[in-house]
């Protein structure tokens, strides 16, 4: 077994649902975060028909409309890389293009592939109204056109109901069991807007590495969703979105986006092909289950069995980036962690950046190896939740870090 590596990395803006990337297909918006994370390694010549890439394994949860029939193999094709660079398309959900790295870090690892590029897309803007197959032609009923932008769509009826209730009043439920108040909610979707906006105004985001790429014709120079001026007095005037007398609104919790990441993954002898030195090591990485109206819980576990495979504790890292689906789940995860607040989305999470679902793993990936690559720190933890009641997350080690022999802590001092 040999270890995995993350070089480089590429993302659009996330855009807002209707916003600046409404007219971009998805198709398109995966081929542009594709093309610029090949670009980012100079030994890479990406018009060579022998191109180094063993594979392409990209994120998309819905795959019900422009995004359909191996959207991934579609981000090749459309963006001017060989047609013999392969590609698959991994569907979980929200967690799709983190479940996509670690298909690609293990591909490496076992020896199956020397360079893999994951990533993932979502344009929730063009996801599409979609109608039931009659079983008989000519129903003589209505039929409903059924939106597939977010949640469950054409449930089986023998699915118990409380595991098709809406994300929305899950979390509410969760608030309940955790005792997390309405106050708390909006200091950390506050909180999430002041550190995005801060972030992105000191150029963090435009990392030459692993920042941000424009959308041709697109005039969008951030992600589109921050509100510079949030503070926890203007949420507090929201109105519950679930429940008359609930705690969520639509100021903590994640908003509808379209967007697209990349991450490029080698074998540490991959760093002659690339031509770039490796910025940091997948360590460890772990899934966890639980019923599916609990989906909001299921990353603390998910990143215990990272770190236990990485060989480390949470007294040992330094960073964390937790996709903020809401307010509510964000912290219940960081309470049960007992880790310093502080450490989790230093640069702002998914309720100001956005969540493009199939995208938003490969963010919080790149985002953790800049973090770390950014404080010296060594291990860092990426975690995400699953609607239908999963987690994902994946340890990271700084490579720089690791060769200096720096402990963590000491790493950032």
């Amino acid at each position: 077994m040999t270890d995995s590596y993350l070089y480089a990395a590429a993302r659009t803006p996330f855009g807002r649902f209707g916003g600046a990337l409404a007219d971009v297909r998805p198709d398109d918006l995966a081929a542009t975060a594709l093309r610029a994370v090949v670009d980012r390694a100079p030994g890479l010549d990406a018009g060579d028909p022998e191109l180094a890439i063993d594979d392409v394994v990209w994120g998309c949860a819905n795959q019900a409309g422009e995004d359909n029939r191996n959207v991934g193999r579609m981000a090749v094709l459309l963006s001017g890389l060989p047609v013999s660079v392969p590609a698959t398309t991994v569907n979980r959900l929200c967690g799709s293009s983190l479940d996509a790295a670690i298909a690609g870090s293990r591909a490496i690892e076992c020896g199956d592939a020397e360079v893999v590029v994951a990533g993932g897309v979502e344009s929730m803007t063009r996801a599409p109204w979609v109608l039931p197959k009659p079983s008989r032609a000519y129903p003589a009923g209505n039929v409903t056109a059924v939106s597939t932008t977010l949640g469950w769509r054409l449930v089986n009826a023998r699915m118990p109901q409380e595991w098709t209730a809406s994300l929305g009043e899950c979390n509410e439920q969760l608030a309940e069991r955790s005792g997390i108040s309405r106050e708390r909610q909006d200091a950390f979707a506050a909180r999430s807007h002041e550190l995005a906006a801060a972030a992105w105004d000191a150029g963090f985001y435009a990392d030459p590495l692993l920042g941000v790429v424009a959308v041709d014709g697109v005039d969008l120079d951030r992600d589109e969703s921050i509100r510079p001026g949030s503070t926890p007095e203007k949420l507090a005037g929201l109105k519950p979105a679930f429940r008359a007398d609930g705690s969520i609104t639509a100021g903590n919790a994640s908003p509808l986006n379209d967007g697209a990441s990349a991450v490029l993954l080698g074998s540490a002898s991959a760093a002659g092909t690339l031509g770039l030195d490796p910025v940091a090591r997948v360590a460890g990485r772990g899934v966890h289950a639980l019923a599916p109206q609990e989906f909001g819980f299921a990353p603390v576990e998910a990143a215990n069995k990272a770190l236990r495979r990485a060989g480390i504790g949470w007294e040992d890292v330094d960073a964390v980036e937790l996709n903020e689906a809401f307010a509510v789940q964000s912290l219940a995860c960081v309470d049960a962690w007992k880790i310093d607040p502080e450490i989790v989305n230093a640069k702002g999470g998914a309720i100001a950046i956005g969540h493009p679902l199939g995208a938003s793993g490969g963010r919080v990936l790149a985002t953790l190896a800049s973090r770390l690559r950014e404080t010296g720190g060594r291990y860092g933890v990426a975690a995400i939740c699953i609607g239908v009641g999963q987690g994902l997350a994946v340890v990271l080690e700084n490579v720089s870090a690791s060769v200096t022999g720096a402990t963590a802590g000491e790493a950032t001092r």
